[in-house]
């Protein structure tokens, strides 16, 4: 028994978190914090020189012409900083996130065309283009925007107060008074608040689902009656939904209100103004010192205001990181290095071949082998192991014991491009692309001229459909044109045609298909077996008869082998199935009759 070697990655790190992610621009996210903490510097100095403008002019004040002038250069050089500040941090910063959305959507791609082709057959497409295009674009409101607008909306505040201080640490308490109680009462309207995001996301989750749903089902729901038992379904979560959010809200309704009113502007112009006018009637404060809290003061709550707006944004935007940190430590399969050996003819062998999902084992010690130029079928009940078994000869995952091999070669020690020249498939989902008919039947072969994308074409007795089309072999494909099930089978048979490899899976090949095109499928089906080694799942029995060699699994093992007409004699579960394959046969007979 050979033991599979451990897939490449699969123990490796990847990124943790945001952190992670955010590495490769670390040193000029840096920068352009460093740059923002200037900008917000030179922007509380046109503040202070109010202020001293206040001391220089105001009666009672001690300056004089020249010091006035003296601070007006100095608010329009500090102005000119920080506009030059805040562009350079928002050019840097810009620069970075496009350095980083590239960057990372190069590891996404790269990282998923090295994971096993199965984690594809478990996953939609939904949950790579969230990863590759929405989670990537979340990243921009964190690196491009948000952790700029906090450390912004922090460092102006902090250099105002330490000035505060500096002036009058009696006055500074003061000021400070009204934001001191907005954070306890914030403190108190986000009591709880980590469960109620983790509910929130669960809610908004369950309301997602249940509106696709219903959406995506319509036409069963309509058909069968249940219209208004599935729009209660979907108005019960909404409903649910907004019973949970409506008490959210209530529970931190008074504290959101405590916090708005003390971060008020006219909040803290009369906490000040009282504070001021105490001091100065006892005389320890001179009525000019009170101007820098009265200036000042304004300002401290509206930069911690942004704090609160980003705040989701980020978020989400820490969420998005987390989830790409998760798709890139998703384990990837080895890939040996070139030069390796190359498989001496298209004989395909399964020796003792065990596969799990997680801890469940599927395969047992499967054994066999596939002579070139036969036709071998897989048949068997419904989680039978049928699809796992021939999806790990074109490698979609590793054999947890065992080995398959190609030719003698094992297939983990060949490379993805030469085990592709050996092995081409047929999903049973057909998925053509948003291009030509021509560049869909090519896509394996992209070189392949026009006569041998038409040969193709007709091998799989789809040529007569594609002349049909608007603009035949240069229809484009998704945009008002598309082909039936058993038409776009075909034309994935074309392209497994085009690639001419000496192995070909066919899974659940004719699933798709009407009658005919299952009859024209099989016409076409019938040209590859010459100097091909074939390996067939089929849900109808009446297609592989013919088949040299048909397994029949059971329970992950193999519980027969042989060909039609013996498996028929020996009574067992081959014959089981055929008869109830026929009857279903019968009835569908019946009911196109009526």
């Amino acid at each position: 028994m050979t033991e599979q070697a451990a897939p490449e990655g699969a123990n490796a790190a990847g990124p943790d978190g945001a952190a992670g992610i955010l590495r490769p621009v670390r040193g000029r996210l840096l920068l352009s914090l460093a740059l923002v903490a200037v900008s917000a510097a030179a922007g509380v100095v046109p503040l202070v020189g109010i202020v001293e403008l206040a001391r220089a002019l105001l009666p009672g004040g001690s300056g004089s012409a020249g010091h006035a002038w003296a601070v007006v250069w100095v608010i329009v050089v500090s102005l000119a900083v920080r506009l030059a500040a805040l562009l350079a941090a928002a050019w840097v910063s810009h620069a970075a996130d496009l350095d980083l959305g590239m960057s990372v959507r190069r590891q996404l791609v790269g990282h998923l065309g090295r994971v096993p082709l199965g984690w594809f057959t478990d996953r939609n497409s939904g949950l790579v283009k969230k990863a590759v295009e929405d989670d990537v674009a979340a990243l921009h409101q964190l690196v491009a925007h948000a952790v700029l607008e906090v450390t912004a909306a922090v460092c102006g505040p902090v250099i105002a107060i330490a000035y505060l201080f500096a002036v009058d640490w009696r006055m500074t308490l003061i000021t400070l008074a009204p934001l001191l109680a907005a954070a306890g009462a914030y403190a108190w309207a986000m009591r709880g608040a980590t469960a109620k995001f983790v509910e929130y996301d669960a809610s908004m989750a369950a309301l997602g689902s249940a509106g696709v749903e219903f959406i995506n089902g319509i036409a069963v729901i309509k058909a069968f009656g249940g219209t208004v038992r599935a729009h209660r379904r979907y108005a019960t979560a909404a409903d649910r939904f907004a019973d949970y959010y409506r008490g959210w809200m209530l529970h931190s309704a008074r504290g959101m209100l405590a916090m708005e009113l003390a971060m008020a502007p006219v909040t803290t112009l009369l906490v000040v103004l009282i504070g001021a006018v105490g001091l100065a009637s006892t005389g320890s404060l001179a009525p000019v010192n009170a101007v820098p809290f009265v200036v000042l003061g304004l300002g401290l709550t509206a930069p911690l205001l942004t704090v609160g707006a980003s705040a989701q944004a980020m978020r989400e935007a820490t969420q998005a990181a987390q989830r790409i940190a998760t798709l890139l430590r998703e384990p990837v399969l080895s890939e040996p290095p070139a030069g390796g050996p190359r498989p001496a003819g298209g004989r395909v062998e399964f020796r003792d071949v065990c596969f799990a999902y997680g801890d469940t084992e599927v395969l047992h010690k499967v054994s066999a082998v596939l002579e070139p130029g036969t036709v071998t079928a897989l048949v068997g009940p419904s989680g039978s192991g049928k699809s796992t078994l021939a999806r790990l000869l074109p490698r979609f995952a590793d054999v947890c014991a065992g080995s398959v091999t190609i030719g003698g070669v094992d297939i983990r020690q060949l490379p993805a491009a030469r085990l592709y020249e050996q092995v081409s498939f047929v999903f049973q989902d057909v998925s053509l692309l948003r291009t030509t008919v021509r560049d869909n039947i090519r896509l394996a072969h992209p070189n392949a001229d026009d006569e041998a994308v038409r040969a193709a074409a007709a091998a799989a007795q789809i040529a007569d459909r594609i002349e049909e089309l608007p603009d035949g072999y240069d229809t484009m494909l998704g945009q008002g044109t598309s082909l039936s099930g058993g038409e776009a089978q075909r034309v994935a048979i074309a392209r497994a045609l085009l690639a001419d490899t000496p192995i070909l899976v066919l899974d659940e090949a004719t699933a798709a298909a009407d009658p005919e095109s299952e009859s024209r499928v099989q016409q076409a089906l019938s040209t590859l077996v010459a100097g091909r080694t074939l390996l067939v799942i089929a849900h109808r029995l009446s297609t592989v008869t013919g088949a040299d060699q048909i397994l029949v699994l059971d329970g992950g093992r193999i519980a027969e082998r042989g060909r039609h007409p013996d498996l028929l004699a020996a009574g067992g579960l081959y014959a089981r199935l055929w008869a109830a394959d026929q009857r279903a046969t019968v009835t569908d007979l019946a009911g196109e009759a009526r």
